[in-house]
């Protein structure tokens, strides 16, 4: 009987521990989701077409089609979608107008009236 509750404990703190696995998983997945999500209104408040959207879409399944061994194929989406979507052109000409009048208003030579 104490052998019986010894395997049972054993198995039991296997569980957890793969509970804890995909509980650490699924908070990287959604920290990943959220930050797409995130770029995704951004994307939206810069009015992106929606063929330009899409073809980031695209691009983004395209390049995910084979699932990488070893690697969380959702993840793997997420994060690739999420590198497409920073590289956006939207996003590079929007960084660099905020330099450009970061720079304007840093240069002492500006006198404003």
């Amino acid at each position: 009987e104490l052998q019986q509750k010894v395997e049972e404990t054993e198995l039991l703190k296997m569980e957890l521990q793969m509970l804890e696995t995909e509980r650490v998983r699924l908070s990287l997945v959604e920290e990943k989701l959220m930050d797409v999500l995130q770029l995704l209104q951004q994307l939206r408040d810069l009015n992106i077409s929606k063929r330009a959207l899409g073809k980031i879409l695209l691009s983004t399944l395209e390049s995910c089609r084979d699932p990488q061994p070893g690697k969380a194929h959702l993840f793997e989406v997420l994060d690739t979608l999420y590198h497409e979507l920073t590289a956006c052109e939207l996003f590079q000409s929007q960084s660099l107008e905020k330099a450009q009048s970061r720079q304007s208003l840093s240069n002492p030579l500006v006198i404003s009236c």
